[in-house]
């Protein structure tokens, strides 16, 4: 039997969906896909709860009519400035023994107890774990070992990285969603999903920086040694910009935007000294032509500031190694004119793109999907995609994917506990 996968991303500035399904053979088919602006978030928090679930439940709808399925479940991303990474490191004994030896053989259950022992940190009351994830191991004096798993010692110890967020800040995010229609059926970093769409192996192997240019916000998340290592995030983004070109110009936040995405630039060599926009006149005055050298002046500072503080970031990191892989930007900010050539200047890495790869796991990604705006969205389906399957590995049956239930009935269940719990 085939199942819908749905993802959602919510972002500052607008909302994503993406509808697919996954077929008997495991290929995971993009089948719709819907996109509503929205001002319900600012920097990743949601400050508007009605214009939020309006804003999801068109772009859901959208994706339903172009696909001609419902969704009912969805995989939801999360991000923003209430994002916090955390390194810990757990310590265990190992307690399997091996029949008939004293040595000691390590299981799953002492896996699962070390990664509880670095879990064991002080974490405010107003905060919640959204991710674990084991970076390395260690047996007895050997380090570096990826899967411990069967080995033999007597002292196993894990590196993790522990991304928390705020409680109130997610669990406005699955109210909104449940509200529209729908539930939840996990919260992903958005960064981790992004990563997943657009990252290849071997860039994760040699260690990589994945910068996501969102509206509201930047999110940086840094692979060292083909793990998670580092997450951060830079209170600016897109809309910033925007800003920017709105005071310094006069006009309106719509025309500003409109501006930038036509002929904002970043970088110097990427424009033609002679080239002009036309600024639109604000109460019935006449629009204006000025030199489009005049929107670098006012775009390229906030995209070096925003670059310097990432730097600030990498240089504090206590990395093994260089970062082989370079720089890979992701979302929408990413589509600035010049935005490769300003961030390896600053960054002093390789940079480029990040656009979803096509991969023997995906079909229908049409060139349309192949864009920094849809990385994350895409991502998520993957990684709902990777989780359901786990989940039927795990318990024998799909618990996201009930066949007795119709859409219909799913959601009017969605709405009934909303209203009365």
């Amino acid at each position: 039997m085939s199942e819908i996968i749905a993802a959602l991303d919510i972002g500052s500035t607008c909302v994503r969906a993406l509808i697919c399904e996954r077929d008997t053979d495991g290929i995971l088919k993009i089948l719709g896909s819907g996109m509503k602006h929205s001002n319900g978030l600012r920097k990743g928090v949601v400050v508007n709860i009605e214009a939020t679930l309006h804003a999801v439940a068109a772009a859901i709808e959208d994706a339903e009519m172009m696909s001609g399925l419902e969704a009912v479940n969805c995989w939801t991303g999360i991000g923003g400035n209430h994002i916090n990474g955390i390194n810990s490191r757990g310590v265990v004994g190992v307690s399997s023994k091996k029949r008939d030896t004293r040595e000691s053989e390590i299981a799953q259950g002492d896996v699962d107890r070390v990664i509880e022992a670095a879990k064991a940190i002080n974490i405010p009351t107003d905060r919640q774990i959204l991710e674990v994830i084991p970076q390395n191991y260690k047996v007895d004096d050997q380090k570096g070992i990826r899967n411990p798993l069967d080995m033999l010692g007597v002292r196993l110890e894990c590196d993790v990285l522990i991304i928390t967020c705020s409680v109130t800040g997610a669990q406005n995010l699955i109210k909104c969603v449940n509200r529209a229609g729908f539930r939840v059926n996990d919260l992903v970093l958005q960064t981790l999903a992004a990563g997943k769409a657009v990252l290849t192996q071997d860039e994760i192997d040699l260690g990589v920086v994945l910068i996501d240019l969102g509206g509201g916000t930047t999110d940086v998340l840094v692979y060292a040694e083909g793990t998670p290592f580092s997450v951060y995030t830079i209170p600016a983004g897109g809309m910033q910009v925007t800003s920017d070109i709105s005071m310094i110009k006069n006009i309106s936040i719509d025309n500003a935007e409109k501006i930038k995405i036509d002929a904002g630039c970043c970088w110097e060599r990427m424009m033609d000294s002679d080239e002009t926009v036309i600024v639109p006149g604000v109460g019935g005055r006449a629009p204006l032509s000025i030199p489009r050298s005049h929107l670098l002046t006012i775009i390229k500072p906030r995209m070096e500031e925003i670059f310097k503080m990432v730097k600030q970031h990498l240089d504090s990191l206590d990395l093994v190694r260089p970062l082989g892989g370079g720089v890979v930007l992701t979302g929408g900010t990413a589509l600035l004119c010049g935005i490769v050539d300003l961030a390896n200047h600053i960054l002093k890495l390789p940079a480029r793109l990040g656009s979803p790869i096509p991969t023997a796991r995906i079909a229908g990604l049409v060139e349309e999907y192949r864009n920094p705006s849809y990385a994350t969205v895409i991502g998520l389906a993957l990684e709902g995609e990777s989780r359901s399957m786990q989940d039927v590995s795990d318990h024998g049956s799909d618990i996201h994917n009930d066949k007795k239930n119709p859409a219909l009935i799913g959601k009017l269940k969605a709405w009934l506990k909303e209203g009365f719990f």
